[in-house]
């Protein structure tokens, strides 16, 4: 008898591999998987400008990517914090803070170049939608994807309609099409639940993201293909063992289950080989003897050496400079 639903996986329309580039920008679970596509040695660049909640912030920074419109001192997404007298970027998470609104602006624009730059050679860009829920300044309806802990008062809070995204997000991802050919878009809705809209409300936020995805995945089959992680865990993990002990981040065992079957979607097995030899060296050097200058442990980074070597003359495309950097440090002791 079989005790688990088991949610449909999509059929690929293209695979993930390590001679690719891959973008990941959303919620928190985004960052739960691009970290360990990052542990597996996938060339990623996963949230640059921080954790983004909503479609809209999402789809403004990648259109914003694709113009590469700079920020200036006068722009309008810069507020300064009368409390802490930081500056920061309505549009960008809290670690994007200055003493300087020029000082903001040149990290904001710093970054802006390296995302743009990557993205105009990304193979797979993976876009995860954590809810439909959005705030706007009531001064001038301006989207913010983050308040900053300013007044309640300044907002108005709304919620997006499947509609409203689809429409966004077809112009959106047939632009993209346009300026990068070979890009394939992942969409995903993220499992994590957004306790403040309370459960029924969540489920709604969460209905319009997943009906919108369906119909983006429908009008534009070669572009966007949709995977189940919000089905994964409510479906395939239905137990509240798979959460933290606040009862909405999946844990570590939940997030390591929905990422390998998103490798049984994307990534082919030849791929999945070479991504478990990387780990297997991540967690060789991440093992620290009581005697690193014995000569059992100075073979056994050696080894680790020649098998990144080997490793990269296979595939060039990984990148190994942080571990060798430390095995050759660990290696002069």
């Amino acid at each position: 008898m079989d005790w688990q639903m088991h949610a449909e996986l999509p059929g690929a329309p293209f695979t993930i591999g390590h001679d690719g580039r891959l973008l990941l920008l959303g919620s928190c679970f985004a960052d739960e998987v691009g970290r360990r596509l990052m542990r597996d040695k996938f060339p990623c660049l996963v949230n640059p400008f921080g954790t983004l909640y909503n479609p809209a912030a999402i789809a403004a920074h990648l259109f914003r990517l694709i113009s590469r419109q700079p920020y200036t001192t006068d722009s309008p997404e810069l507020l300064r914090d009368e409390r802490s007298g930081l500056w920061h970027s309505w549009m960008h998470h809290g670690t994007f803070a200055a003493s300087t609104a020029r000082a903001l602006v040149d990290a904001l624009n710093g970054t802006l170049e390296r995302a743009a730059e990557w993205l105009a050679q990304t193979d797979v860009l993976v876009v995860t939608m954590g809810t439909s829920v959005v705030y706007r300044l009531r001064a001038d309806g301006r989207l913010v994807a983050n308040c900053h802990k300013q007044s309640d008062g300044l907002f108005r809070r709304e919620r997006l309609a499947a509609v409203d995204i689809v429409d966004t997000w077809t112009t959106l991802l047939r632009l993209l099409k346009s300026v990068r050919p070979q890009l394939n878009v992942v969409l995903t809705v993220s499992p994590v639940r957004h306790k403040r809209d309370g459960l029924h409300g969540n489920q709604l936020s969460k209905a319009e993201l997943l009906l919108a995805c369906d119909a983006l995945q429908s009008r534009l089959p070669e572009v966007a293909v949709y995977f189940p992680a919000y089905e994964i865990l409510m479906d395939e993990l239905r137990d509240y063992r798979f959460y933290a002990e606040d009862m909405v981040h999946p844990t570590a065992q939940a997030a390591d289950y929905v990422y390998d079957r998103f490798c049984e979607t994307f990534v082919p097995p030849s791929e999945q080989a070479l991504s478990l030899q990387c780990r297997r060296i991540g967690a060789a050097l991440a093992h620290r003897p009581f005697h690193p200058e014995s000569a059992d442990y100075q073979d056994h980074l050696r080894r680790q050496l020649d098998q990144m070597a080997a490793l990269q003359q296979a595939c060039p495309m990984l990148d190994f400079t942080e571990e060798m950097d430390l095995c050759n440090t660990l290696l002069t002791r």
